[in-house]
């Protein structure tokens, strides 16, 4: 391929890329932008204004959401990396066969539709007498992040170098010491990674909360919801902005704790 050619096509990539991130990111701009807006009226600008920031701290309703999202997310962070970290541990010690069996079972809450999902689990407190809370809504997100959490635990575990577990085993270690001592810190930056994909998937996640939420368990996105079925308004968007920034928060620190553990991965 001769060079013309070759910026030719460079060229229309970098046209073909700028216009899929503007086609992405314009609506979430458009938003950012308009929770600012002065006006009541949300496609009527009239000057800035932080005024819906103010009122979305002062709904005493909308605090009370995001503080039980953050209950949730945190505990279904916890339970989901837990059992993603032990089922990476087993599908790694398992035979090639079952290990196949295993990993497609631990994928398909990723393939099967939110919808399924949700009725699914709705059926089974229903069926176990749970009742509809707080406690219903951790135990759907667990399951629901699972997948989340165990596939950079999985990725990280396959990396590492089963040489030093079994020097470990040649000086007389016990399992559990190995795994404290040797396994667990190797494996600290896919589950920490694994940790913050669980953590903003179960912060975001509208569907399997719609249906298994009861009274006094309503997380943002379901009270957002709520919200916009009667108009979107600027406090919508102000609450939105603030459930943005959130989100970039956590997958910044996440960029950046992954590169300063890579760097110190390359070092000698």
């Amino acid at each position: 391929m001769m060079p013309e050619q070759n910026l030719l096509s460079s060229r229309s990539n970098a046209v073909i890329a700028a216009l899929a991130l503007v086609f992405l990111y314009i609506p979430i701009i458009t938003l950012v932008a308009l929770s600012f807006n002065e006006n009541d009226l949300t496609t009527i600008w009239s000057g800035l204004s932080v005024k819906w920031y103010l009122a979305v701290l002062d709904n005493g309703d909308i605090l009370r959401a995001a503080k039980n999202s953050l209950i949730v997310a945190s505990l279904a962070t916890v339970l989901a990396t837990m059992a993603a970290t032990a089922a990476a541990l087993g599908v790694v010690r398992t035979t090639t066969l079952h290990r196949g069996a295993v990993e497609g079972l631990l994928s398909l809450p990723l393939l099967v539709p939110e919808i399924v999902t949700a009725v699914a689990l709705l059926m089974l407190f229903v069926l176990a007498g749970l009742p509809l809370g707080l406690l219903s809504v951790i135990l759907a997100h667990t399951v629901f992040c699972i997948p989340f959490a165990y596939y950079p635990i999985r990725s990280r575990l396959a990396g590492l170098d089963p040489a030093l577990i079994e020097a470990a085993s040649d000086l007389y270690a016990p399992p559990w010491k190995r795994f404290v001592r040797i396994e667990l810190p190797l494996l600290s930056p896919g589950i920490f990674a694994g940790a913050l994909l669980a953590f903003i998937s179960s912060l975001g996640d509208f569907v399997i909360t719609y249906f298994v939420a009861g009274p006094g368990s309503t997380t943002l996105p379901v009270y957002i919801f709520g919200m916009i079925r009667t108009g979107v308004t600027p406090e919508v968007n102000a609450l939105s902005a603030v459930f943005l920034l959130v989100s970039v928060a956590v997958i910044t620190v996440a960029f950046l704790v992954g590169r300063r553990i890579n760097e110190t991965d390359r070092q000698p």
